[in-house]
């Protein structure tokens, strides 16, 4: 890429964050001959965010030379032992032993892989390609599970395709009503705050509905402080209403959607009063809201993680997305449905193969069709391919139960990010084997028998997929620190230890996304006329894309068409069922969880950069004042709060802004402090999503 030489011999590079969805644009600044980054700026002309960036984004160059760095591959006999460096080949060696070991002692399926949302396309797609050729196991898994599992069974089931937001974020400021579910898009998607106030600007009426009153109010008319696990029942008494009012779409429920009639019976008891019992809102907050989405002219549902991380957040979500059928509202600048992604490549990550239920090009690994279509990209017998493996939160359960012997863990921290993780981290220190691929060496990896050392996103060249579905190349800055390789390259090197080097002699990342273009041709998710060339040029392409010659499709349902076989979106009945562990007379309080907005995911790397670890160095117990007098606390005071699966300490956070049966701590810490101790790790049946939102909690005193 031509790059812009700057008094003082300083160079310019033109890339994307490597934390959220978002993905913001923004310039490096590059000392060559030092082959350092010393900052960065904002890019104006990438179109999505305009030269905006968070807090977390403008300091996230720090990570790139930072002490805390591993910069050699890492290995020991058993977790008792010290670290030691060793050389690539010992410890490609090393690796590749003990997994044939855990293999030839326990099975195939004994190994087991996790992946993550940060990592490239085309590190996901290898990553499986790899798992299924090399290990062979089924049995393939990622922390995306935990984010975006719930919408993305909803929207296909919904709309025959999953795409976070099926439109581009600035339809977002042409909706004259927004209805915002559990999101709080000020501390998770900053740059997005911008879009919402060009929304309020042009007189948006906007309406957060969150346990929480969270920042995002800043740009809201009204919080509607929900219980947290009650959405379903809120927006089934939304439709109930509007069809009670007859303000459905007729028209186009008749010419564009099925099964309405189906949903039209489930919601014929769920009234205003009905819901308002389980929700803690008032009838006037539902009515209000129907009319509101029924009668302006264009309006917007966007859901998050609140509605989504639940045991049933796929029937939760689809009763969002029934309210937006009903009334009509899609397809238009300023009317959908859409969910807001969380990791840099949540998107990406759930297209091409890192599932266990999923082929490259969101194909289904269950089906005949797209199995042989995958089996000729890749030069093998359909039957070489293995079937559909263990979700996220079963793979790790499959550790604690000892049916997994070996887990390979790229890019991801499961001991923090995991429900019920006590026992899930005990069971990592008894593994076989257990190898980790990251740039810091977070607590996943400090129980590992080998560390391989991996770029950071500075330092290597890729593509990610942002929130919109457009596809980003993130370009390299600098050259790799100490004796680090990318991702892909370990692999490939594995499968050559591994007696596989068929399909994995690749020359270099841009050879991988070529094959990684083939492998999506025809698929729901068509990256095949995305070049690296293209991006440059187009500062991203929204897929499907299935030609060089296409624009990309930035808008999914301009026509009304919809991606099932007859064009037609499809309404699903849902029924209210209550959250899997409801507050007693033990647990008497309802905890629910989130994000701040120094730090991200389980904190491995914002917890290293000073100026984020200032603004929040520990988690906090958001407590109402009412129940704060009730057990005599103090802000700033020490508490462990518990329940049935073990028990934290943290401190006290007095504040109104969180309902009085309600208490909020942010997951981004481990050890003792780490809330995964305690969520419930029910799954929905559907997308295997635990119940991160909602569990049943008491306080008691720090002895």
């Amino acid at each position: 890429m031509p790059l812009r030489v700057l008094p003082g011999s300083l160079e310019k590079v033109k890339t994307h964050c490597n934390l959220c969805a978002m993905q913001c644009g923004f310039k490096l600044w590059v000392e060559p001959q030092n082959n350092l980054v010393i900052g960065l700026e904002g890019d104006e002309a990438f179109p999505t965010t305009h030269g905006l960036m968070c807090i977390k984004g403008s300091h996230s160059y720090k990570q790139v030379h930072h002490k805390d760095r591993i910069l050699k591959p890492l290995v020991r006999e058993k977790i008792s032992d010290n670290f030691r460096e060793a050389s690539w080949e010992e410890a490609l060696h090393f690796c590749a032993e003990r997994i044939k070991t855990v293999q030839a002692m326990y099975g195939i399926p004994s190994m087991g892989v996790y992946g993550g949302g940060a990592l490239t396309n085309e590190t996901v797609y290898l990553l499986g390609k790899w798992t299924r050729l090399v290990l062979k196991t089924p049995n393939i898994d990622y922390n995306g599970r935990f984010c975006m599992s719930s919408a993305a069974a909803a929207q296909n089931k919904a709309f025959g395709v999953d795409r976070g937001l099926p439109f581009p974020v600035s339809d977002i400021q042409e909706a004259q009503f927004i209805l915002l579910i559990g999101s709080n898009i000020a501390e998770c998607l900053p740059p997005l705050m911008d879009i919402f106030s060009e929304a309020k600007a042009k007189g948006a009426i906007i309406f957060l509905v969150d346990p929480r009153k969270t920042e995002s109010f800043r740009v809201a008319d009204r919080h509607l402080a929900i219980r947290p696990g009650s959405d379903i029942a809120f927006a089934m008494s939304l439709l109930h209403v509007i069809v009670k009012k007859n303000w459905v779409d007729q028209e186009f429920i008749r010419n564009h959607t099925k099964n309405f009639d189906a949903v039209k019976e489930a919601v014929k008891d769920c009234t205003p009063d009905w819901a308002a019992k389980l929700t803690g809102l008032t009838t006037d907050d539902i009515e209000r809201t129907a009319r509101l989405l029924a009668k302006v002219g264009r309006t917007m549902v966007l859901s998050s993680r609140g509605p989504e991380q639940q045991s049933r957040g796929v029937d939760t979500v689809l009763s969002f997305i029934n309210l937006v059928l009903a009334t009509g509202k899609i397809g238009r600048p300023g009317c959908g449905f859409g969910t807001l992604t969380g990791q840099g490549n949540g998107q990406g990550g759930r297209e091409h193969g890192q599932k266990a239920d999923q082929l490259p090009g969101y194909r289904k690994i269950d089906n005949p069709v797209h199995r042989k279509e995958i089996a000729n990209v890749w030069g093998v017998d359909e039957k070489e391919i293995p079937g559909p493996g263990l979700s996220a939160y079963e793979l790790l359960c499959a550790v604690v139960k000892k049916e997994i012997r070996g887990l390979f863990v790229m890019g991801s921290n499961p001991v923090v990010s995991a429900p019920n993780a006590h026992p899930i981290t005990e069971a990592f220190k008894e593994l076989d084997f257990l190898a980790v691929a990251d740039f810091f060496p977070s607590e996943t990896a400090q129980l590992a028998h080998i560390i391989f050392p991996v770029t950071v996103w500075a330092e290597e060249l890729g593509t990610m997929t942002n929130l919109e579905g457009r596809v980003l190349l993130r370009e390299k800055a600098v050259e790799p620190s100490g004796d680090v390789k990318p991702d892909w390259e370990i692999l490939c090197s594995l499968a050559n230890e591994l007696g596989h080097p068929q399909g994995f002699q690749f020359k270099g990342i841009e050879d991988v996304f070529e094959e990684l273009r083939r492998a999506t041709k025809g698929g729901v998710a068509d990256y095949f006329g995305i070049t690296y060339e293209k991006l440059r040029r187009e500062k991203g392409v929204a897929w499907p894309c299935p030609s060089e010659e296409h624009p990309g499709t930035p808008r999914l349902f301009e026509n009304k068409k919809f991606w099932h076989a007859d064009g037609k979106a499809v309404f699903h009945p849902v029924h209210y069922r209550p959250i899997t562990e409801e507050p007693d007379a033990a647990f008497p309080y309802l905890l629910t969880t989130g994000r701040l907005l120094h730090h991200y995911l389980s904190g491995n790397q914002t917890h290293r950069i000073p100026d984020l670890e200032a603004h929040a160095r520990e988690p906090k117990a958001e407590i109402h004042p009412s129940l704060a007098n009730t057990m005599a606390l103090k802000n700033n005071e020490k508490i462990c709060l518990s329940n049935r699966r073990g028990r934290i300490i943290v401190s006290v956070e007095i504040s109104e802004n969180i309902r009085p049966d309600t208490i909020f701590v942010p997951f981004h810490w481990g050890g003792d402090q780490c809330v995964n101790i305690l969520t419930n790790p029910a799954l929905d049946p559907v997308s295997r999503m635990p119940e991160f939102k909602a569990c049943a909690v008491r306080i008691e005193p720090v002895v």
